[in-house]
């Protein structure tokens, strides 16, 4: 996630947690028996649904998709054009150093079956398998979040319901109603807020960085297979712009030219020194 996005987060929290401070009460929105009901609640309902590995992993992707950055599409594109001139001027196997180098996993077992000599088509298949699998296993992940979301106001209005039960067996003692009325109020008031606030932001945040990560691995399964059916590099430059925002893919053509003159000067220099005898 971008700086800017947490400093927006930061001053939106900040504004809201100061319009309960104007209003010269904030004490009467803290209800810690609210606050355990709530929380208790999704916490135990989320264990009794889910396994603890499952609500770890989601955790773990929780984490990864607020702070570890994904490579950009210019950066990939590039990549993959890479790749694809040096098999056309060098040979497959010459990919072999520079495929371990990849950072990520997914072109790197991409470029791997490459160098193996596996077919476009057995390239397709793996990595549909590959890419199918990952969106069902980002789906489990989402889940955790989406029921969290459904379930904290659930148990927000049971804490309502305690609390009014609470305060009609107190009837005729102003002491117990006093006491029973903020369970009540603040119950619903937390339940609503870990929801809308908390627990479904961060499922839509796991889902748009899914979508994200599965139009690179589209990006690098349509390079892949044109470089295992040794498609023309020009033709793959405008093939994978496609993917790229048309801001961006004149400096991705320009990248291409100058990479390709380099190819080409060290070949024509390979050519040029004299051959042993």
């Amino acid at each position: 996630m971008r700086l800017i996005n947490f400093f927006v987060v930061i001053v939106c929290v900040m504004l809201f947690l100061s319009a309960f401070v104007l209003d010269k009460g904030a004490g009467l929105y803290l209800n810690s028996a609210s606050l355990i009901f709530v929380l208790t609640g999704t916490i135990g309902a989320s264990f009794l649904s889910y396994s603890f590995l499952r609500i770890k992993f989601a955790t773990i992707v929780l984490i990864n998709a607020y702070f570890k950055t994904l490579p950009s599409e210019g950066s990939i594109v590039m990549a993959l054009l890479d790749f694809s001139l040096k098999s056309r001027y060098e040979g497959l196997l010459s990919m072999e150093n520079t495929v371990e180098e990849a950072q990520i996993p997914f072109l790197r077992d991409a470029m791997m079956m490459l160098v193996d000599g596996r077919t476009s088509e057995e390239i397709k298949d793996f990595m549909n398998i590959e890419m199918t699998f990952f969106r069902q296993r980002r789906e489990q992940n989402e889940r955790v979040f989406r029921a969290m979301a459904i379930t904290a106001p659930a148990f927000g209005l049971i804490g309502s319901v305690i609390g009014l039960m609470g305060m009609l067996s107190g009837i005729g003692d102003v002491g117990v109603i006093i006491r029973t009325i903020p369970i009540a109020l603040t119950s619903t008031l937390y339940g609503i807020l870990f929801n809308n606030f908390l627990f479904t932001p961060i499922a839509e945040k796991i889902h748009g960085r899914t979508q994200e990560e599965l139009l690179l691995q589209k990006l690098i399964m349509s390079g892949t297979i044109a470089i295992s059916n040794a498609q023309n590099p020009y033709a793959l430059e405008k093939k994978l712009s496609s993917f790229l925002a048309p801001s961006v893919r004149t400096e991705i053509e320009r990248e291409f030219k100058e990479l390709r003159k380099q190819y080409m000067k060290v070949q024509w220099e390979n050519k040029e020194k004299p051959k042993e005898t």
